[in-house]
C-alpha cells in the first residue's frame, strides 16, 4: 500500500505537565480522607512561564475556545446523566469516540482499501511507462538520470490521476489523526482544569466533586493513582493496539519497523507520564485507548466492513480474529 496511517501520536509532555513554577498545592478538604496530592509540576499554574514562554503557550491553550468547548461537553454530559464523575467521563468518552472517531476510522479504512485495490493497476502502468521511457531514452540519447527523472515525474502524474478518478487520495486517510489528536488534547486539558480548580466555566467549579467522584482504588479523581494500576493499564492497552497492528504484517519496510518501535516506546513512556497527572485524566486516557482497541478489532470484522461499504481487498481475511490469535501464538508462544 502506498500509504499507511501510523498509530496515534502523543502530545508534548508540556501539554499535561506544565512548568514546575507556581503556587503550592492547597491542603485537602477538611474531613476528607488523606490522598496523594498531584505534584506541583503537574498542576501548578503555568502563567509564571511568561507570555512568550512555554507557560504562556499552555495557559493560552487551557483557556482556548476548544478547551472551553470540551469543558462544556463534560459538564453537560455530567448534568444530563446525573452519574458520578467517573461514570460520566467513561460515558462521554465512549459517546465521543463512537460518534466521531469510529466513522472517521471507517472512512480511513475505506480510503486505504481503495488505494490497495489500485496497486495492480499502478504496477501495470509502471511497467508500461518504464518500457516507453526506455524506448524514448534510446531514441533521444537520454542519460540514465534524465530517464529516471522523466519516469518519476510521469509516474507521479499518472498515479495522481488514478487517485482523482477513484477519489481516494491517501492524504484523506490522515483525517482521523487531525481530528482525534486535538480532541484528545482538549479533553485532557479540560479535565486537568477541572482537577486543579481552574475551570473557565463561570461560577462553577467541579474540583470538589471530582475529589469524591471516583471509584474503587481511585476515589479521588483529582489525585494521582498511587497504585499505578491506571497508568500501567494505559500503557498495556496502547501496546496491545500496536501489537495488533503489527502482528499480521509480513515484510514490513524499514520505515514501518521504525514507526512500530517508536510507537511501542511511546506506549511504555505513557506509563510514567500517566503517573504524574490527576486520575481523571488517566481514566479518560484508559477509556479512550480501550475504545481505540475495540475500534481496531471491530474494523477487522468482514460484516462490519461490509456494513460500512469498505471495499474488499486481497489482504482482507474472512477469519481476522482467528488469524490474530494464530499470529500471536506463532510470535509469542510457539516461537523458538
Amino acid at each position: 500500500m502506498l500509504c499507511r496511517l501510523g498509530r496515534r501520536r502523543l502530545p508534548p509532555l508540556s501539554v499535561l505537565r506544565p512548568g514546575t513554577h507556581g503556587s503550592p498545592l492547597a491542603p485537602p478538604p477538611a474531613g476528607g480522607s488523606e490522598r496523594l496530592p498531584v505534584p506541583v509540576r503537574a498542576v501548578a499554574s503555568v502563567s509564571a512561564g511568561g507570555p512568550g514562554g512555554v507557560g504562556g503557550w499552555y495557559e493560552a491553550l487551557a483557556a482556548s475556545p476548544p478547551v472551553r468547548g470540551a469543558e462544556e461537553l463534560l459538564l453537560t454530559a455530567h448534568a444530563a446523566t446525573g452519574l458520578p464523575w467517573w461514570a460520566s467521563i467513561l460515558l462521554t468518552t465512549v459517546a465521543v469516540r463512537g460518534a466521531v472517531t469510529l466513522p472517521l476510522a471507517a472512512y480511513q479504512h475505506y480510503i486505504l482499501a481503495k488505494v490497495e485495490n489500485l496497486q495492480p493497476e499502478i504496477k501495470n502502468i509502471a511497467r508500461h511507462l518504464n518500457q516507453e521511457i526506455a524506448v524514448r531514452a534510446n531514441q533521444l540519447g537520454w542519460s540514465k538520470r534524465v530517464a529516471r527523472l522523466t519516469y518519476l515525474r510521469n509516474m507521479r502524474r499518472l498515479v495522481a490521476e488514478l487517485y482523482v478518478r477513484d477519489n481516494c487520495h491517501p492524504f484523506k486517510a490522515t483525517l482521523l489523526v487531525w481530528i482525534q489528536l486535538p480532541m484528545w488534547i482538549c479533553i485532557s486539558v479540560a479535565l486537568r482544569n477541572f482537577s486543579i480548580g481552574a475551570t473557565h466555566s463561570e461560577g462553577f467549579s467541579v474540583q470538589e466533586q471530582l475529589a469524591t467522584g471516583g471509584i474503587l482504588w481511585f476515589p479521588d479523581l483529582t489525585a494521582l493513582d498511587s497504585t499505578w494500576i491506571l497508568p500501567i493499564s494505559v500503557g498495556v492497552t496502547n501496546l496491545l493496539i500496536v501489537e495488533i497492528f503489527a502482528l499480521p504484517k509480513n515484510g514490513m519496510t524499514r520505515f514501518q519497523k521504525y514507526v512500530t518501535y517508536f510507537v511501542r516506546g511511546m506506549s511504555v513512556l505513557m506509563i510514567p507520564i500517566a503517573a504524574t497527572v490527576p486520575s481523571s485524566i488517566v481514566l479518560y486516557w484508559l477509556c479512550s485507548s480501550f475504545m481505540g482497541l475495540s475500534q481496531n478489532l471491530l474494523l477487522r470484522s468482514p460484516g462490519f466492513r461490509q456494513l460500512c461499504h469498505i471495499p474488499s481487498t486481497k489482504s482482507a481475511s474472512h477469519t481476522p480474529y482467528k488469524d490474530l490469535i494464530d499470529a500471536f501464538c506463532a510470535k509469542f508462544i510457539t516461537k523458538k
